[in-house]
């Protein structure tokens, strides 16, 4: 089985587990972004089985990348993965709390895809802001959460606060003059905060999604 073939079975197999793992959909607009901009170095939080990157690294072949992992499981999976798939001197696997590792950071990134725990993205956004490029790309996935957060179904109580703090992270997003934010009803939903403009093409090939939500349905009136 080639690289892809295994790629797509782990991938199920990820999913079948419910690990978490990016949809199809997902993926292939990340990949697809990544080669528009020619992404050479790249950060992921929350590397959960290593495949998104693994993708990334096989589709990319001048890319390094570094993830952050906190669960000791799945780092251990995500490191067995890159070296299966021989892309592992070029990705740092870091087992740490985002939180604690984004600070020390200093490289810049081409592209940042978050993916770790949701109500933190408002807290990591400083530290992105910093780390990407001058013309970097956030792409912050699950940003609308099952439809809870642009009101599409209804929030059950106990997810209020997640979701406040996802409004939270797109409200910062969307109010920093040096983002152009964009969201999508891809997967759970994905805002994509570039610094500066999106090109000619990205507003090509994103217009082909049919999938852009206009910024303000991402708050609703509070629920009561």
């Amino acid at each position: 089985m080639d690289a892809e073939g295994r790629l797509l079975a782990l991938r199920a197999g990820a999913k079948n587990r419910r690990d978490p793992a990016a949809d199809d959909a997902t993926l292939g607009l990340l990949l697809a972004l990544a080669r528009l901009r020619g992404v050479r170095r790249f950060l992921e939080i929350g590397t959960a089985e290593g495949l998104t990157s693994a993708a990334l690294l096989l589709a990319l072949p001048q890319a390094e990348g570094v993830t952050v992992e906190c669960d000791e499981e799945r780092h251990a999976r995500a490191v067995r993965n890159f070296e299966d798939f021989g892309v592992g001197g070029r990705v740092r696997a870091v087992l740490a709390d985002a939180a604690d590792v984004l600070p020390a950071l200093r490289e810049p990134f081409d592209l940042v895809f978050l993916d770790g725990p949701k109500a933190q993205y408002v807290n990591y956004l400083p530290d992105i802001k910093r780390l990407l490029s001058p013309h970097g790309l956030l792409y912050a996935d699950d940003v609308l959460l099952y439809g809870w957060v642009n009101g599409r179904e209804k929030t059950p109580p106990k997810r209020r606060s997640i979701v406040r703090r996802l409004r939270d992270f797109l409200a910062a997003a969307g109010g920093d003059a040096d983002f152009t934010v964009r969201v999508f009803g891809i997967g759970e939903g994905a805002a994509l905060c570039a610094k500066g403009a999106f090109s000619a093409e990205e507003d090509a090939l994103l217009a082909k999604t049919g999938a852009e939500i206009p910024f303000a349905d991402c708050f609703p009136a509070e629920e009561e």
